[in-house]
């Protein structure tokens, strides 16, 4: 693939990445032509979609019933090309009847691995990053709303102990915005690296799951009581059964991992049922019913932006790995592969931004 021509990332096959060509089709009187200048590479989302293992590759979602069921063809058949939901790119032409944005803007959004798009005008204004922001602050607009869509639903109250279990891209951002909610936050992973980026962005206190039951650690420290909240973001089903041993009696549980398979190992007939635990999905398809009249995707997308901008979320250290968008396949190799010290990986398009 050469380095100018407009293309995208599709997966073919598990495991199996290419380069398609993008046609340079003309612009409508009301859309905008956006030149990408870096897209975020999820390790969750995608890499489920990279090994085959997400649902929306094997069944079909109906809208109707909201179930997966059995189907001839899935939601998502091969070539996959839905591939990326964290850009950001410059505007660099717009539609005769665009009389409100001017090329140079910049813009985030979700449009995938690919050097240009086009959008409605609508979308682009709903999403221009501030005058004067650091471009790369635009890939964390979704998985930024991922994290406070969860911290929203944990319910936080000034005060609370918040004890966050994995600390990849979304677990270090819901740490940040926890704490930012008046959270005193216990950070949880195995892994060494993660653990001191937590304690380097803000996070009260670290805990390696490895040294002993987490649950115990906390209670003792707590008089018996436990985490007023326990926020699971890995995964990662031993996590979630030790989260629901950690959270305080009749407490919450927000369970934000994306399982895949079954999630062994929970016990629900202890501490879930004695202790009367309180476990909540969040998932960025909808908000929290109660804040539903005034918060939506669209508000969660600009306000991850705007705390950015605001330095209330200090995310760019989160970025570990920035590669050119034409070595994407290699990237996503070394991301299966789980390279130690990665966190958030970002592919750039050959731009000075």
């Amino acid at each position: 693939m050469s380095a100018s021509q407009p293309s995208a990332l599709v997966l073919n096959a598990p495991r199996t990445l290419a380069f398609v060509p993008l046609e340079a089709a003309p612009l409508t009187s009301e859309q905008v032509r956006i030149r990408t200048l870096f897209s975020g590479v999820s390790a969750g989302t995608e890499l489920s979609q990279y090994r085959g293992t997400n649902p929306f590759m094997h069944r079909r979602w109906d809208e109707s019933s909201r179930l997966f069921v059995a189907a001839d063809s899935p939601s998502w058949p091969y070539p996959v090309r839905n591939l990326g939901y964290e850009e950001v790119g410059e505007i660099v032409e717009v539609g005769g009847a665009v009389d409100d944005l001017r090329v140079g803007q910049r813009v985030f959004g979700t449009w995938g691995h690919r050097t240009h798009h086009i959008a409605q005008r609508d979308f682009v204004r709903d999403r221009l990053l501030p005058v004067g922001a650091d471009a790369r602050i635009g890939i964390f607009s979704h998985i930024g709303a991922v994290a406070l869509n969860g911290v929203h639903d944990a319910g936080i109250r000034m005060g609370d102990l918040v004890a966050v279990f994995g600390l990849g891209v979304p677990g270090q951002i819901v740490a940040q915005a926890a704490r930012a909610s008046g959270a005193t936050v216990v950070g949880v992973d195995p892994v060494k690296d993660r653990r001191d980026m937590a304690i380097a962005l803000g996070a009260d206190r670290v805990l390696d799951p490895r040294e002993g039951s987490v649950a115990e650690r906390i209670k003792a420290d707590t008089g018996g009581r436990g985490a007023d909240v326990c926020i699971e973001v890995s995964g990662a089903s031993t996590a979630l059964a030790e989260a629901i041993r950690t959270v305080a009696y009749s407490s919450r549980v927000v369970a934000m991992g994306f399982f895949q398979g079954e999630a062994r190992g929970l016990q629900l007939g202890e501490e879930f049922h004695h202790n009367r635990i309180e476990l909540v999905c969040s998932q960025i398809s909808g908000v929290a019913p109660a804040a539903s009249h005034r918060w939506s995707k669209l508000r969660l997308w600009q306000t991850a932006i705007r705390l950015q901008h605001e330095g209330r979320l200090n995310l760019l250290p989160l970025i570990t790995h920035t590669v050119p968008f034409t070595e994407a396949p290699a990237l996503f190799e070394r991301i299966d592969a789980g390279e130690p010290g990665m966190l958030q990986s970002m592919l750039t398009f050959g731009t000075d931004a």
